[in-house]
């Protein structure tokens, strides 16, 4: 008898520590995170101005200031517009302005020497030619010009020729067609 009593109480003792202990532990409520945002850049960045040098044929030559993702209308623009007579077909008034550029308004990109004097093309100055210019020489885009100009904003301007080697997309054979039509002034 004692064997059945000792046999009941351990049975029941199994039977509540599986009650107490057999369960599964209560599910955990996350706490709440914060959604994720598309990182945008700081502000300053997004409020600088640009300052471009606006030459040739406009009523106010010089440097302007104009808002940031500003275009060359409105360096234009803040030049005074550009004088009677002055040729723009050379210039894209749609293209975005970076930090440091130089505008030619009715000025060619490369004027070449007259002919019979056996003078060469004038070379394209890396640190201040336009964009426009950049991209009228021979395997240069417009990809490839603002990655020139961006190169020259963000390094204070070529210090060499041989730099432009360093600006992302020329290679060996394109800075060889490149050579011999750029100066660094």
């Amino acid at each position: 008898m004692i064997f059945a009593l000792a046999l009941l109480a351990a049975a029941a003792v199994i039977a509540g520590g599986l009650a107490i202990f057999g369960r599964s532990p209560a599910a955990e409520i996350a706490p709440p995170l914060p959604a994720a945002r598309a990182q945008v850049p700081h502000a300053s960045k997004t409020n600088e101005n640009l300052v471009i040098s606006v030459v040739g044929h406009v009523r106010s030559p010089g440097l302007v200031t104009v808002p940031s993702g500003s275009r060359v209308a409105d360096a234009l623009r803040a030049a005074g517009g550009a004088t009677p007579g002055a040729d723009l077909t050379a210039l894209n008034l749609a293209r975005k302005l970076t930090d440091g550029e130089q505008l030619a308004v009715g000025v060619p990109a490369t004027s070449a020497a007259p002919a019979g004097s056996g003078a060469a093309a004038s070379k394209i100055d890396l640190n201040s030619a336009t964009a426009e210019q950049l991209d009228s020489l021979p395997g240069v885009g417009e990809v490839t010009a603002r990655r020139i100009t961006d190169w020259r904003t963000q390094h204070g301007g070529f210090a060499s020729v041989e730099q432009l080697r360093d600006v992302d997309g020329i290679g060996a054979s394109k800075f060889e067609k490149l050579r011999e039509q750029v100066t660094v002034g």
